[in-house]
């Protein structure tokens, strides 16, 4: 779709390379995914420097660390819990079904992994493709609530709601791309933040308007 292309470049003029994920390993990443939910990245940061600061980034360590000292450290992420949880499942099924050799997961073929990453407590659709995207370097396009959100204004309607139906309109649309899924995510974000807000959205100076229905209508009309 020529429309999803033209939003890119005009988002990218506008930002700039995002240069995402933050992570300075693949399991970090991973690690990273998994915090992030239901919560901001700054949380999540907060909980990955407590996880460094002890020792404890890595396989080993998260195989054999307790279950409690383990939600003491990722507090910060809030639903500490829960996701102290989701880490160890992770981190179970690697270690029973690839011996805990991390790139032997991620070298499966796009489908296969992310089939894998459903298959793990915890590890829904989004959490699975940013492993997938950013972790295995495989292009599965990443869809969010600020995606969802922006899509939905523009005007690119969906055949159904669900996250499937949204991500099959880039998937379908654009090139398969590793490099060009990473950073179209990541300027969706950014342009959401800044400009397309959940309330109180930014039309008259946002860099869409001409392509964006909703702006239209709110600027115009």
């Amino acid at each position: 779709m020529d429309k999803l292309l033209v939003i890119y470049r005009k988002l990218l003029l506008e930002y700039g390379p995002q240069h995402w994920w933050p992570g300075d390993t693949k399991l970090e990443i991973i690690i990273g995914a998994i915090l992030t939910q239901g919560t901001s990245w700054g949380n999540a940061e907060k909980a990955i420097n407590n996880l460094k600061a002890n020792g404890k980034l890595n396989i080993h360590a998260l195989k054999d660390i307790q279950h409690d000292e383990l939600a003491d450290l990722l507090y910060p992420s809030v639903y500490f819990n829960v996701k102290a949880r989701k880490i160890k499942e992770f981190i179970g099924y690697l270690s029973v079904n690839y011996t805990s050799d991390l790139d032997l997961l991620l070298s499966k073929n796009m489908k296969d992994l992310r089939g894998d990453l459903l298959a793990i407590y915890g590890i829904g659709n989004e959490t699975a493709d940013d492993i997938v995207l950013y972790a295995a370097n495989k292009p599965s396009f990443v869809v969010d609530s600020y995606t969802r959100r922006i899509v939905d204004r523009v005007g690119i309607n969906p055949v159904g709601q669900g996250y499937l139906d949204y991500q099959r309109i880039f998937m379908e649309s654009l090139p398969s791309d590793t490099a060009l899924f990473n950073e179209f995510h990541a300027l969706l974000d950014k342009h959401a933040a800044r400009k397309c807000h959940k309330k109180g959205p930014d039309c008259k100076n946002c860099c869409l308007l001409e392509l964006c229905s909703t702006g239209y209508k709110s600027v115009y009309n």
